[in-house]
């Protein structure tokens, strides 16, 4: 399946994915991963290996897109909840621990 990834396009099978993949030590998920056979692996890190380009090159949408064409399953992180502190004052409170103001 022809996929495209930094903007070169990629000749990539599901097993052609699995070969690569076979023995490489999956690193800590932190974000989106992929999981292949029984190991999760943080996307860019599967994009690095099966591209043999730098992180930096791709995003993990790229690569999860890939991934998710060929079969797949892919995870994406939760979108952290982020809090209204606007001013100062109350910044300063609520790491303090006091709760913020309705």
């Amino acid at each position: 399946m022809r996929c495209v990834i930094a903007r070169f396009p990629f000749e990539l099978s599901k097993g052609g994915v699995l070969e690569s993949m076979k023995g490489v030590k999956p690193e800590p998920v932190i974000g989106d991963s992929v999981i292949i056979g029984r190991r999760h692996y943080p996307a860019k890190q599967v994009g690095q290996i099966i591209t043999r380009q730098d992180r930096r090159d791709f995003s993990t949408g790229e690569v999860l897109r890939a991934m998710t064409a060929l079969g797949f399953t892919c995870r994406t992180a939760p979108k952290a909840a982020t809090a209204t502190v606007v001013d100062p004052l109350q910044r300063a409170s609520v790491m303090l621990g006091a709760p913020l103001p309705v």
